[in-house]
This record gives structure tokens, C-alpha cells and sequence, in this order.
């Protein structure tokens, strides 16, 4: 048997040597969420990379090495020198398809976007290429404009009135530069189909199943909704499904929540409610690597990564009735840990490093 080279081994020794620069771009260093996860991760495969990103935002800055993020230099676009821009970015968001424009890449062999901002539409160099890891096209311009002007003020409505067509433009000409998108789920990939009329590579966001995976399932008597509060999300579902029923809610996540205490909720839940719709979804891979199961909304990312009546149950009315139904349904079966735990290793960082690697070359 002939065994090929190592890619990971191949893409460090490449990325690290003179030959070959690399360009790391991703929207805004100013919070750590799932895109910072994922742009960390391309970081590791990455080493020699140099990041690009609207705005460096002080919670990410490293004490005594402000102009670096976890060993990669870090240069910003104006919109960082705007008033208040490292803190609140998205307030530029008309401003950023010419920011974007404006950043000299001449001399990099790779580019490689971390993108569901502007920030793909950058001039390649003559040469170069560009592999763009999409976690979703923006979506206040496409899927969900009607939500959010919805829950928009008068200001924010005249803005997206303004502005959105001129962002819509620019985002489609934007995809013009990439060469090779992946998409993280088949769900964002048929967002990338229909609106940027391009076929990707799905590759599944890392997560730290290992981290999660220590820890020792416990029975706390109680449901866990975990993530921040926004509406999309429907926490009043789950809020709404748990008062009807007089089952205990526990509401966990946002700011003030540590990884070990996220890690300790996951554990002792009876299950991780997920109501709402997402492109792929990073907390009930967090809560199955803990050994709990999920009952989700049978949309979106969550398809890809709940085994329906193995590691949780998927409910298709997203209603507080559909909710109340599944519930009942989920307490009247027996659910194995292990096999929630099995489900979750598909997600590992290993496995994103597997299925990466070969994709970012030159």
C-alpha cells in the first residue's frame, strides 16, 4: 500500500516557509464566538498567516502583544480608526466593501476569508488564491432581511433601506474573487448555491469535543436552553413549552458563563432545548460531547447534527405546542449517553483539521 503525504505536515512546512505567504482574513476580531473558533482553528493550520479583519477590538488584544492574535500579526482596515469602530464595527457596515477594497495583499499567495461579513470582496494579487470558509452569507441582506427590519427601529430601517441594495451588489460581486467556497453545513451551502450560484466543499466548524467530552453526566432534574438571547434563537419557545408543562428551565450562556460552567450545565441537563434555526449550530454538538441529548427544531444546521431518535428528538411545528409534544415524547424513552458522545467525535477538531487541510493550498 502507498501511503501520501501528510497534509496537515505538508500545509505546516508550506505555510511556514518563505515561499508561500498567507492571508487570513475574517470580519471582526471583537468577540469570541463560534467564527473566532473556527478562525483560531485555520490559525493552527495556518501558522505563518497574517490576519486581516475590519476591527481588533480590545477583549481580543493579548497583554503585551497588542498587535497579535494568538501568534498571528493582525492588521486593520480604517474602519478600526473610526469613532468607536473597534468596539462596534457593524455600525460600518456600509463602509466596509470599500475597506475591503483598500487592503493591499500584493506578495500573498493565499488568501483564506473566514466569512458572514464583508469582508471576502478583497483585491486578489495575480496569482494568488482564495479559499473562502463561509458560515453563512450575510443574513440581514438575504434569508432574514424581513426579521430584521422587522425588530429594526426607525433608524435602523431607513439605514437598510439605504443600503441594502448597494450591500447586496457588492456582496455578489465579492464572491467573484473566491475560488473555492466551504461552507460550514449543507444548510449554508444551499444559501451559497442560490445566492452566490457556486458549489462548496462542507467542512463542519471544530469543536472542542474533548473539553466537553470530560465531563460526568449528572441528573439535575432540569431542561437547559444555552446561548445568547436573541430572538432568532426562540428562547420564548422553550420558556413558554417548560411553564406550560412545569418542567425546570435553566437558561445558560452569553456573558458571565465560563466554559467549565457551560460544561457542568451540559452535564446535568436533561436535555438541551434548541427551538430555533441555525446555520449549523455549535451548542448541541457541545451538550451531545456531554453526554446530553437535544430536542431541536427539525431545521437547519441542527439535522446535521442530532440523530433523530438516537441522540434526540427533532420537533417540526415550531410552536410551543410542537415543543410541549416533543417533550413528552422525549421523557417517555430511554436515551445512552454514549451514544450522544459517539455523535459529537464527528465534529472534533481533528476531524476539521483532517478534512481542511487539503483544501488550503496555493
Amino acid at each position: 500500500m502507498v501511503v501520501g503525504p501528510d497534509p496537515l505536515r505538508t500545509l505546516h512546512r508550506r505555510a511556514a516557509g518563505e515561499r508561500v505567504r498567507t492571508a487570513l482574513l475574517h470580519y471582526w476580531l471583537t468577540n469570541r464566538r463560534g467564527g473566532e473558533q473556527v478562525l483560531s482553528a485555520l490559525g493552527r493550520l495556518l501558522p505563518g498567516a497574517d490576519v486581516f479583519t475590519h476591527a481588533f477590538g480590545p477583549a481580543m488584544r493579548e497583554e503585551g502583544r497588542p498587535g497579535t492574535w494568538e501568534g498571528h500579526e493582525v492588521r486593520e482596515t480604517f474602519i478600526a480608526s473610526l469613532p468607536l469602530g473597534r468596539r462596534h464595527p457593524q455600525a460600518y457596515l456600509p463602509l466596509m466593501p470599500a475597506a475591503s477594497r483598500r487592503l493591499d495583499l500584493s506578495g500573498y499567495d493565499l488568501i483564506v476569508s473566514s466569512e458572514s461579513g464583508p469582508v471576502k470582496g478583497v483585491r486578489k494579487p495575480s496569482g494568488a488564491r482564495h479559499v473562502c470558509y463561509c458560515h453563512t452569507p450575510m443574513r440581514y441582506l438575504w434569508d432574514m432581511y424581513d426579521d430584521y427590519y422587522r425588530d429594526a427601529g426607525v433608524a435602523g430601517r431607513l439605514a437598510m433601506r439605504l443600503f441594502t441594495p448597494y450591500l447586496r451588489r457588492a456582496d455578489l460581486a465579492s464572491a467573484e474573487s473566491v475560488d473555492q467556497f466551504v461552507a460550514n453545513s449543507a444548510f449554508v451551502a444551499e444559501r451559497i448555491k442560490r445566492i452566490y450560484g457556486r458549489g462548496s466543499t462542507v467542512v463542519h466548524p471544530p469543536v472542542d469535543t474533548d473539553f466537553y467530552g470530560a465531563a460526568e453526566r449528572s441528573d439535575g432534574g432540569y431542561y437547559l436552553f444555552a446561548g445568547a438571547n436573541v430572538k432568532y434563537k426562540r428562547l420564548d419557545l422553550a420558556q413558554a413549552a417548560c411553564e406550560r408543562m412545569g418542567r425546570r428551565l435553566v437558561v445558560a450562556g452569553g456573558g458571565g458563563f465560563s466554559r467549565g460552567d457551560m460544561r457542568r450545565a451540559y452535564a446535568g441537563a436533561k436535555a438541551l432545548l434548541f427551538p430555533g434555526i441555525e446555520d449549523f449550530g455549535i451548542v448541541p454538538v457541545e451538550a451531545q460531547a456531554a453526554g446530553a441529548p437535544v430536542v431541536a427544531y427539525g431545521a437547519g444546521g441542527a439535522l446535521e447534527t442530532v440523530q433523530d431518535g438516537v441522540t434526540g428528538l427533532f420537533f417540526r411545528e415550531q410552536s410551543v405546542e410542537g415543543l410541549c409534544a416533543a417533550i413528552e415524547e422525549f421523557e417517555g424513552r430511554k436515551w445512552e449517553p454514549s451514544a450522544c458522545r459517539a455523535n459529537a467525535a464527528r465534529f472534533s477538531a481533528a476531524e476539521f483539521d483532517r478534512r481542511m487541510a487539503p483544501l488550503l493550498r496555493p
